[in-house]
């Protein structure tokens, strides 16, 4: 019994039955202009003239619902009153327009049914109860002439009226709210094309944490190590502490930028420029690890600007993140960097080669522990790489090595 009164009592019943009669007024101007050619030819007879204008009229919503802000607005309005989930419309496909003039024609339909209806209802059961001398009261509705007898039936029958308005609302309002998803939301068409705009927003966001993760990953690292070096040699040798923190200033300067960037393709705002670090960058990078005592060694081969743009960018990520690597887990040892750009029918070859301090295998050194793992790092590079087309190879080289193995088909252009 409780359910059946719910609807009476939902907010949404009644800016539902306000969106009908939007609909009812916002045709109204429509309606005059198809009147005209009735009224221009007054010897047809009433029947001929009034379908005519009903056609008419029906025409122009058509044509109104073909204007391609029509959907936006009418969808926006839905929402909005009749509180039923929308999502923004897509360009809908050549197939699916006639939905929003389908929309259109009912809703006008409904808003002139309900209006009319709950008006007449609402009108009467006010009237229903005014006080008069006798039967000479008269109501008139539609040609139709009540006489209604004062006392307790005229109250039953304004209640009655009154009840019967509400239920008008009520119905009108579940009819828009029913139709508003098959003829407003997203044909199957344009959930297939919702569906790739939101893969392909989550590809982007997922490249954009990549990068995050590499660039600041890096630099946390790197200004870790070089402000621990500064510090143990600020008194003995101050020139080479400044170098440190100069280093460290260089490369966190480079970090803010991409994080500044990353934060302005998430939040949907243009930066007004985006960092791009390639493999012609590489020397930077490996100049600024040099400042917190790594010792680099480096095997490059082939012209690194040669390398195409994409390609280029997704290397130097990938380099900084197996250096990144190697300073968290290695023992201090020299780092080896290879880069062969040389054979082009090859790929694209990437190294990074570090020691661990620790061995592997089955003598009395097997307990020192194994090789450790970067975890998400080593995890987001063999996406990264897989994502590329590429191969992809980390693990022991030897037993007190590690090595990040990476190829690239460079057929891949920007």
């Amino acid at each position: 019994m409780t359910r059946a009164f719910r609807p009476f009592l939902r907010g949404s019943t009644y800016s539902g039955a306000l969106l009908a009669l939007l609909g009812a007024m916002a045709s109204a101007p429509l309606l005059s202009l198809a009147v005209l050619p009735a009224l221009a030819w007054r010897s047809a007879p009433y029947e001929v003239r009034a379908g005519l204008v009903l056609m008419i009229w029906a025409a122009l919503i058509t044509a109104v619902g073909f204007v391609p802000v029509t959907r936006r607005v009418l969808t926006a309005s839905a929402r909005r009153l009749l509180k039923v989930r929308l999502p923004n419309p897509a360009s809908p496909a050549r197939s699916d327009r006639l939905r929003t003039p389908a929309w259109l024609l009912l809703h006008v339909a409904l808003g002139w049914t309900g209006t009319l209806a709950g008006g007449v209802l609402l009108l009467t059961g006010l009237a229903l109860p005014q006080p008069g001398t006798g039967g000479d009261r008269e109501i008139v509705l539609f040609d139709r002439t009540l006489r209604p007898e004062p006392g307790r039936q005229s109250w039953v029958g304004a209640v009655v009226c009154v009840l019967l308005a509400l239920l008008v609302c009520v119905a009108v309002s579940g009819a828009l709210r029913w139709l508003a998803p098959r003829l407003l939301g997203p044909s199957a068409a344009e959930r297939l094309a919702l569906a790739a705009e939101r893969e392909r927003r989550l590809a982007e966001r997922n490249r954009l944490a990549h990068e995050l993760h590499d660039s600041i990953g890096h630099t946390l690292t790197a200004a870790t190590i070089q402000a621990a070096v500064a510090g143990e040699v600020l008194a003995a040798d101050p020139v080479a502490a400044r170098s440190a923190l100069r280093s460290i200033e260089e490369s966190t300067r480079a970090a803010l930028e991409d994080l500044d960037h990353v934060l302005g393709v998430l939040r949907d705002e243009r930066t007004e420029t985006a960092p791009v670090r390639t493999l012609a960058d590489l020397p930077e990078l490996l100049g600024r690890l040099r400042h917190t005592g790594a010792v680099i060694e480096t095997d490059l081969t082939g012209d690194l600007a040669q390398v195409p743009g994409m390609l280029s960018r997704a290397a130097y990520r990938i380099l900084q993140e197996g250096l990144t690597n190697a300073l968290r887990h290695g023992d201090g040892g020299p780092i080896r960097v290879e880069v062969d750009v040389a054979g082009a029918q090859d790929g694209l070859r990437l190294g990074v080669v570090n020691r661990t301090g620790r061995r592997t295998g089955t003598g009395p050194d097997a307990d020192r522990g194994v090789f450790p793992t970067s975890g998400h790092g080593l995890r987001g590079l063999a996406e990264r790489v897989r994502l590329l087309h590429g191969e992809f190879d980390a693990g022991p080289d030897g037993t007190e090595h590690w090595r990040l193995a990476v190829r690239l088909p460079v057929r891949l252009s920007a």
